[in-house]
């Protein structure tokens, strides 16, 4: 048997220099992670801060009954803002949807490698990362300018094509995690594909594409770009969507810029709705991203 030669005092030397190496590198990733978590925190307790304290003092019962205020009116709401917002990104959200879960599917289970998949896959990426205000001007120039007016109808209709690339890759995305012992399982017993897709792989999907559907809606909650363009806005009730129709982000935009107290009043208050029900969808998209696992 051969004997263990003991470490020369070089070697211990050089592995305690790396050792101490690594520790200070170490050392310094994290802190600069914290302190990137730090800078990243830091503002967005002051958003919320902000947004709590100016937010608070403009709700009121009115707020969800009175239609949007002339400047230096004593009372007024955003009722009529809070339902337009509700009706379009229903609405849209409706629409774009089922387009952008069949599209998901077919990339995950039909088209995969095909040229038809692989273009789909492109232009989608260009939809998820356009800004807003250029699909309100596509909208605009394809449906407004031809029509010959805003309406409600072409937002709905900008905040779907704002909808169907965030579903389309969500879906395609929570399909692609099924395993495909799943899905062979299935076939053995004599399923056809579009039954496995159905009941198989779609059903054991399903939180994940629901989590892709709420964080899509949020999305949507908050955009303003796209129906300066396409519904405008409304000062007063209307369910109409071939005419103009209030939202509250537009609300917002219009009121926090003007000099009027009260309009300002209410835009703080409307800022707080929204960061609010964005909250709450995001955090039910959470768990059902959690009870997904």
């Amino acid at each position: 048997m051969s004997a263990v030669l003991p470490a020369s005092p070089d070697r211990d030397a050089v592995r305690r220099a790396l050792h101490a190496r690594r520790k200070l590198a170490n050392a310094v990733a994290l802190t600069l992670a914290l302190a990137a978590m730090a800078f990243g925190l830091f503002w967005l307790i002051w958003i919320l801060v902000e947004t709590v304290r100016l937010g608070v003092g403009g709700l009121a019962l009115s707020l969800f009954t009175e239609m949007t205020p002339p400047p230096q009116a004593e009372t007024g709401g955003l009722a009529n803002a809070i339902f337009g917002s509700v009706v379009m990104v229903t609405l849209a959200t409706l629409l774009g949807t089922p387009i952008g879960v069949l599209a998901g599917i077919y990339l995950a289970e039909y088209g995969r490698r095909s040229w038809l998949a692989s273009t789909t896959r492109f232009i989608n990426d260009i939809l998820l990362s356009a800004p807003s205000i250029v699909i309100g001007l596509f909208i605009y120039s394809a449906v407004v300018a031809r029509v010959g007016g805003f309406s409600g109808f072409a937002g709905v209709l900008a905040l779907a094509l704002i909808v169907i690339p965030v579903v389309i890759r969500t879906t395609e995305n929570m399909l692609a995690l099924i395993p495909n012992a799943l899905r062979e399982a299935a076939y053995a017993l004599g399923t056809p594909k579009w039954r496995v897709v159905m009941t198989v792989t779609l059903k054991a999907a399903r939180a994940g594409v629901m989590t892709g559907i709420l964080l899509a809606f949020a999305r949507i909650a908050g955009e303003t770009a796209p129906l300066l363009f396409t519904a405008l806005s409304n000062q007063f009730w209307t369910s109409d969507l071939s005419q103009p129709m209030a939202s509250l982000p537009v609300t917002i935009f219009k009121f926090a810029m003007s000099p009027y107290e009260n309009w300002q009043k209410l835009a703080w208050a409307g800022v707080f709705l929204i960061t609010i029900g964005v909250l709450v969808l995001n955090i039910c998209a959470r768990t059902f991203f959690r009870n997904k696992g």
